[in-house]
């Protein structure tokens, strides 16, 4: 990895997603109340502001205008949709906004995901999701929008082409966050962070089973391309356990930087980048002997990463508020 570009401005994000088609979306939470959309050069398109009429799109109670705090998203497979999760909602008919510490629903608002063209860039349509919504994850086939809900702990499915939810499945324990769904669909694996396991989903029947105990703070999640292994950083921990999709039993693990949070996976699934919050590093690990091959400087709180892949690039978000970008199209 080459350090090749840093990206200021009006930027808080909290996660940074890349398309298959080379937009790369950074969700800049509470703190700017947008959604910042660059080409994969870095320049930037557009700022979408989070600000919304509900009732316009049909939904009650919440006259005027209303404000989200953008913190995660999805792209449908083309690239033609983005799926962007509120943290919290701000307007009238709204509680006050949610918290991490929370135990329980109790108190605080349901909030919504938007749907955003990425042609036009603009918000299409909206979708009530449970309270504190954080990950989102998009099915290969592209027909559902998988939703965990912080505080309510469970995970809401979403209908792409109704952009309606389909079904909300309980989840166990507290504060489900990361996301990874199978190859063929059937299957999402869910990290619960505040109870240090994760759980296997039945997608058809929505039956949810104890999968996988890897460490402390298990927060994200990938799936090998072949389906076979299942990337977790566990927060708590300093590491990332690869997990056999069929057993559940770590395989191999590997020793990472301080709070290791995103990930991001080499389309041929050869390498994982992985943003250490309390390092202020980012490692690159090495699937193949799951060795951590490098390790570089980022700004600080790493939280949010991507491969964007029509440059073999990895965009490393900060909290502070910056991108820091690193190229690696040479293999490891």
């Amino acid at each position: 990895m080459t350090r090749v570009q840093r990206i200021t401005g009006e930027l808080t994000p909290k996660s940074v997603v890349a398309s298959p088609t080379g937009q790369v979306f950074a969700q800049n939470m509470m703190y700017t109340h947008t959604v910042s959309v660059f080409g994969a050069d870095g320049a930037l398109h557009k700022t979408i502001s989070d600000e919304v009429d509900l009732a316009a799109f049909g939904e009650e109670g919440h006259s005027g205008s209303s404000r989200g705090a953008p913190v995660e998203m999805a792209f449908s497979p083309d690239g033609k949709t983005a799926w962007v999760s509120n943290y919290s909602m701000y307007g009238e008919g709204f509680a006050p906004e949610g918290k991490d510490a929370c135990t329980g629903p109790e108190g605080i608002s349901d909030s919504y995901v938007y749907k955003i063209d990425t042609a036009t860039l603009e918000i299409t349509d909206v979708v009530r999701v449970g309270a504190v919504p954080k990950y989102v994850a998009a099915t290969h086939d592209g027909s559902r929008v998988l939703v965990t809900n912080w505080c309510s702990m469970d995970m809401d499915v979403i209908d792409t082409k109704t952009a309606e939810v389909t079904r909300t499945i309980k989840l166990p324990g507290k504060h489900p966050r990361g996301i990874a769904v199978s190859p063929d669909d059937k299957v999402a694996f869910v990290a619960i962070m505040g109870s240090d396991e994760t759980v296997r989903v039945d997608l058809a029947s929505g039956e949810v089973t104890d999968f996988a105990s890897t460490g402390d703070g298990p927060r994200h999640l990938l799936v090998s391309p072949d389906g076979k292994h299942l990337y977790v950083s566990n927060n708590g921990s300093g590491t990332v356990s690869e997990v056999d999709t069929t057993t559940g039993k770590t395989v191999r693990e590997v020793q990472v930087g301080s709070q290791p949070r995103s990930m991001a996976m080499s389309p041929d699934g050869g390498a994982l980048y992985v943003g250490n919050y309390g390092s202020s590093t980012v490692s690159k690990i090495r699937t193949e002997d799951f060795t951590v091959v490098q390790t570089e400087s980022t700004d600080g709180l790493p939280i949010g990463i991507t491969y964007e892949p029509t440059k073999k690039r990895i965009w490393v978000a900060s909290y502070g508020g910056s991108i820091v970008v690193f190229d690696d199209s040479r293999t490891a």
